[in-house]
């Protein structure tokens, strides 16, 4: 539950479209059954075939769906971003999560009760409209990227994962460095390949002065070949 006005600040902040759509007594609802958790890094926040009671919205930090493959072998499907939804597209389909989503750093996430989403929807068209844009948004994300993890060559989806890492989290202070340390793994399980085949082909990007690597930092020196080998696949 929100118990002080920090944190209705912040859970104001965190839901702004939802918050924008909401009258006074749907806000007094959310406020008084909103819970706002922080999970450590790594920490798993919830697990395939839970059954989805949230709606989630992530106010700090990051966040990894994904799904469990062979092996122990996992696929990232998305990386979450503050201000971003997740996990409640299962709960409108009833069913159990497909996937998993833990923390990729510490994270602080807003845990909305689905029940309660679900009771405003049905006397609220416009926030009804709102998640029907947000799932058909992640419908053609997901669409999208199943074509390139497919059919696209090693190079190709090594190149639009740093893009999209790029585009999702931005640069830091230099203007190069992307601002999320993925491990080679993390890196591998995103683009759909080995971490071998990660490893070699990030290497070749350096030696091809793509990019430059500082441990897990990640700076990219021309953004324009990287754009070339992602289109061309």
């Amino acid at each position: 539950m929100v118990k002080n006005t920090t944190d209705v600040i912040k859970l104001s902040d965190s839901i702004p479209e939802i918050w924008a759509l909401l009258n006074d007594k749907d806000r007094d609802a959310i406020v008084m059954n909103t819970r706002i958790v922080e999970f450590k890094k790594n920490e798993v926040i919830y697990h395939e075939n839970d059954i989805p009671v949230t709606l989630m919205c992530l106010y700090t930090g990051k966040v990894k769906i994904y799904k469990e493959g062979v092996g122990g072998r996992n696929q990232i499907i998305r990386m979450i971003k503050p201000s971003q939804y997740f996990g409640y597209r299962a709960f409108f389909a009833k069913e159990p999560y497909v996937t998993a989503a833990s923390a990729f750093e510490t994270s602080t996430v807003c845990l909305i009760p689905m029940k309660l989403i679900e009771d405003i929807v049905a006397t609220n068209p416009k926030l009804g409209m709102f998640f029907i844009r947000e799932l058909s948004n992640d419908l053609g994300i997901a669409d999208e990227r199943v074509v390139n993890l497919t059919q696209k060559h090693i190079r190709g989806r090594l190149a639009e994962s740093l893009l999209f890492l790029m585009d999702s989290y931005g640069l830091e202070e230099d203007g190069a460095t992307i601002s999320i340390y993925l491990s080679r793994e993390d890196l591998a399980n995103l683009s759909n390949m080995t971490t071998s085949n990660a490893i070699r082909t990030l290497s070749n990007f350096v030696d091809e002065r793509i990019i430059s690597l500082d441990g897990r930092k990640i700076k990219i020196i021309n953004a324009d070949m990287l754009h070339k080998i992602s289109r061309i696949g």
